[in-house]
């Protein structure tokens, strides 16, 4: 493996982990989209949403460090994704402004609409996100209507573009295959069972505690059925891969061959799965510690999906339009001069890791608790 290939998927390998760590960090929606079904009071819905409040402005952080990211390393999916599939990346940028607008005045004295109007807002972003995101992922494994041409520039609008999108819809027709709709509804029951977790964790509330183990005991076993079903139509699917010349065909069952090509990608996954389930069992016996153990495994099943996506010389953006035009790594990532600067910036990461660390633990040193919504400070 030369350095240029090397690097390539050095950068999908820290792709792949932002994706995961996103995902994680999405129990934040799958708190505001139960905010009325946990919370039955105004003090329980502010508890509830001071307990997130916490820690949302670290998934939209790492949602924006993910797409910068995706921007350096693979400029052709970005310009090609970003680009053509815009109402699907549009109506995900505006949830998440809705979030960060809910958030930001939600108990302002001045707010003229009422904390309900934002409450709204806030199960907006936290059902339609988790969907969305989870749909427009699901398009790496099963391609999306585009084409690239690197040696035809033209001109459009004043700006040169090698990618063009080929459906009016820009994104939308995403939904007319069933496993990204699937996947989508997979991640939304996710982040509805990791929010559970974590308000058993954070908040020191008897009654809400029992709620969300109650809730819990519903969204885990649907979500990992649909989660199985998503698993195995994947795994018995064709999938683009190339190659050493670099062109493009179609292989059948490639996502299944290439977890038993890279066992150690497959082992990460099995650990993944077996400690998410593990979680929801610890979260039906109300064990705070079941956080932990979903947070994990979420973050290693969602690590394997997306390298299995990308390495072993396979398409991670398959093209239905023209099959030649699908990416890979190999053939959308930065020059290797960027990708080289950019993995020495990549050393400072595991410090950024440890300070997001350190303010984890210093928030949730103690459990929330309703006396401390009486005793001034900032609320959310």
């Amino acid at each position: 493996m030369d350095t240029l290939s090397l690097l390539q998927h050095y950068w999908w390998f820290l792709i792949a982990l932002l994706g995961a760590l996103l995902v994680f960090l999405m129990f934040v929606q799958g708190g505001q989209a139960l905010l009325y079904r946990l919370g039955r009071s105004e003090e329980e819905r502010n508890l509830i949403v001071n307990s997130l409040g916490r820690k949302w402005e670290l998934t939209f952080t790492t949602l924006v460090t993910f797409g910068g990211a995706f921007f350096a390393s693979f400029p052709l999916f970005y310009s090609t994704s970003f680009g053509g599939a815009v109402y699907v990346w549009m109506a995900i940028l505006l949830c998440f402004v809705l979030q960060a607008v809910a958030y930001e005045y939600r108990r302002k004295p001045s707010n003229v609409f009422g904390e309900r109007t934002f409450d709204v807002f806030l199960m907006i972003n936290g059902i339609l996100g988790p969907l969305l995101i989870g749909t427009a992922v699901g398009t790496l494994f099963t391609g999306a209507e585009f084409t690239v041409d690197r040696l035809n520039l033209t001109e459009q609008g004043g700006a040169a573009v090698i990618s063009q999108w080929s459906s009016p819809w820009h994104g939308l027709e995403a939904v007319a295959d069933w496993r990204n709709v699937l996947l989508g509804v997979s991640v939304t029951l996710l982040t509805l069972t990791l929010a559970c977790q974590y308000l058993i964790n954070d908040v020191d509330d008897e009654t809400l505690r029992q709620r969300a183990r109650s809730l819990m005991r519903r969204t885990g076993p649907v979500f990992v059925v649909l989660f199985v079903v998503w698993l195995v139509a994947l795994l018995v699917s064709d999938g683009a891969t190339a190659d050493a010349a670099g062109r493009i065909s179609m292989e059948p069952h490639k996502y299944l061959h290439n977890l038993l090509e890279m066992l150690c990608v497959a082992a990460v996954l099995l650990v993944g799965v077996v400690a998410v389930l593990w979680s929801i069992r610890l979260g039906w016996s109300g064990r705070r510690s079941a956080i932990w153990f979903g947070g994990a495994g979420t973050v290693l099943t969602v690590l394997a999906l997306l390298l299995t996506a990308g390495w072993n010389q396979t398409a991670y953006y398959p093209s239905l339009s023209d099959l030649q035009s699908s990416l890979t790594i190999a053939n959308s990532s930065s020059s290797l001069f960027t990708l080289r600067v950019m993995a020495w910036v990549s050393l400072f990461i595991p410090f950024v890791v440890a300070y997001i660390w350190y303010v984890w633990r210093a928030l949730n040193r103690r459990p929330l608790t309703r006396d401390e919504l009486h005793e001034g400070g900032h609320q959310y």
